[in-house]
């Protein structure tokens, strides 16, 4: 399935129906930063249809609108940013991530993706993640602890433009790995950005090579692109997301 983009003017991409961006107000601190993607993440939820229960944590199941098109499975945008100089663990990542929105529809992706700020907007030590819906993007998650993850560093100015790319052939099932993919993730830090696409199998040689194929086709990547692979139970070990990797051309 194609999921082609809505005619939309670009300037007007990451902008919410008031005019101001989805994070435009984010701010250094974190309590700051929490406090304002809680309350577009309880915004969102409501137009959406989810509904958040204090009491157990459930949520509405997500569906498709009547002449909606429906995607193969629901997925749900989170967003994460930590003060770098903090030790990072697995507590503290917990409690800094949030969930911003489910989506189960071609149009519903589209309507809320248009509302986000893009990648490339962010500042500071930020990640989007966008997974199916019921896997966090936590190495510990059980759709994702005996995975992995391909891991591809950017230069400054290309976040934007790749991270739509790779949501798009995740969404319209590109990838031809049956439920191997779990999500993608894009980190923006101070000298690079990094984008990362999460699988479930890191033993299955056979699907991480299509998986990497099949970036290097989407993204357009040049053939001499590094490639590099990690996977969750390294991470575990040195507690990192993109030291100690294989590398691979």
């Amino acid at each position: 399935m194609e999921i082609r983009p809505p005619r939309v003017e670009d300037n007007n991409l990451n902008r919410r129906p008031d005019g101001m961006n989805q994070f435009e107000h984010l701010k250094e601190e974190e309590g700051e930063d929490h406090e304002e993607v809680s309350s577009r993440e309880d915004k969102n939820d409501t137009d959406s249809g989810t509904v958040n229960n204090n009491n157990n944590n459930r949520r509405k199941t997500i569906s498709p609108a009547a002449g909606e098109h429906p995607l193969q499975y629901n997925y749900t945008f989170w967003y994460s940013r930590r003060t770098p100089s903090r030790p990072a663990n697995t507590q503290s990542y917990e409690q800094n991530i949030r969930q911003i929105g489910t989506v189960a529809s071609v149009e519903q992706f589209w309507k809320f993706y248009s509302h986000l700020v893009r990648p490339g907007d962010l500042t500071g030590h930020s990640d989007f993640h966008l997974f199916k819906e019921g896997i966090k993007p936590m190495w510990e998650d059980e759709a994702n602890k005996n995975g992995g993850k391909w891991i591809i560093r950017l230069r400054k100015g290309l976040a934007s433009r790749f991270w739509e790319n790779i949501i798009l052939a995740m969404l319209g099932e590109q990838f031809m790995v049956g439920e191997e993919i779990c999500g993608v993730v894009v980190s923006i830090r101070f000298q690079e950005d990094i984008l990362s696409i999460w699988n479930k199998t890191a033993s299955d040689q056979v699907t991480t090579s299509r998986i990497r194929d099949t970036l290097r086709r989407v993204l357009n990547l040049p053939p001499n692109t590094i490639m590099e692979y990690k996977t969750h139970n390294d991470s575990l070990k040195d507690n990192s997301s993109f030291r100690n990797t294989k590398i691979t051309l």
